[in-house]
């Protein structure tokens, strides 16, 4: 079983498939694509259908379809499916930008919901605001696939060396 994603900037066509150009050190290592489908397969970003599109240390695009899944009980998109989406962008940014040592995790997010979405695609896109030694801020920016703002959020993410994060 794989703990996580490898620290490498990662571009996916689709869930699964890796589009970018992977050198692995070892024969015996997973791709990059195997990683992220064993993490998918067992985190909510399965549950929700999250697919990773781009993510580096300075960018993270996500996105996710919106129907009853993600609905509220008034059939629009769920403020908690949008958090969702900030949380993990930012979060897989500022620990690709921390670097393999390291794990990042979310310690405090806000969000501000400016939009309803009833159906369709949204896609998050998570920066940096500043990414330090031992915290990072990031921002969260969400749209519909009509390219309107749907949710801002913005995250401050604890980085602590790897294996020093209680479990």
């Amino acid at each position: 079983m794989y703990t996580g994603l490898s620290h490498q900037n990662i571009e996916f066509d689709g869930p699964i498939r890796c589009i970018a150009a992977i050198r692995l050190s070892r024969m015996t290592e997973p791709t990059l694509a195997e990683q992220y489908a064993e993490v998918r397969s067992r985190t909510m970003l399965g549950t929700l259908d999250v697919d990773i599109i781009e993510a580096s240390g300075e960018r993270v695009v996500l996105e996710m379809p919106v129907g009853p899944k993600v609905h509220q009980p008034y059939g629009v998109l769920h403020g908690g499916a949008s958090v969702v989406l900030a949380e993990t962008g930012a979060s897989i940014g500022a620990g690709i930008a921390a670097g393999p040592e390291f794990e990042a995790f979310g310690v405090e997010i806000n969000a501000n919901h400016l939009r309803t979405v009833t159906s369709g695609r949204v896609r998050s896109v998570s920066t940096p605001i500043r990414q330090g030694r031992s915290v990072a801020v990031w921002d969260t920016q969400i749209f519909d696939d009509r390219d309107r703002l749907v949710c801002v959020s913005r995250l401050t993410v604890a980085i602590r060396p790897t294996g020093q994060v209680h479990r």
